[in-house]
């Protein structure tokens, strides 16, 4: 039988609720471009291009086709199926990234940090 001291506290839950990502060090650029582009190496060529022109000599970490659902690194995500934090974000954020360009709302998006030359 249980004491009433090892009932959980509802007050302060056993596992901390998922929470957004901490994008404070990081710019967002959000770009919707016209025409739309038709697929990821298209998307990549844009990223790379405002990377290049917000950061200079950048590195790509990590990035998201939404679309496939595809990820790279791969299977960053699968330790986060249940955080509100997708594993390619986590990779970035915890690498250095200061830059994240995301296409038409998600469908694509990029992390760079900028290179120490």
């Amino acid at each position: 039988m249980k004491s009433g001291s090892d009932r959980p506290n509802p007050e302060s839950p056993a596992c901390p609720v998922p929470r957004e990502p901490d994008l404070s060090g990081v710019s967002v650029v959000a770009l919707r471009p016209s025409p739309v582009v038709p697929d990821h190496p298209a998307a990549l060529r844009l990223a790379d291009a405002e990377a290049k022109q917000r950061l200079g000599e950048a590195m790509l970490l990590s990035w998201y086709d939404r679309e496939r659902d595809f990820e790279a690194p791969q299977h960053v995500s699968e330790c986060h199926q249940d955080s509100a934090v997708p594993g390619y974000v986590d990779y970035a954020l915890s690498r250095g990234a200061t830059l994240k360009v995301d296409i038409d709302d998600g469908r694509f998006v990029f992390f760079y940090c900028p290179v120490e030359l």
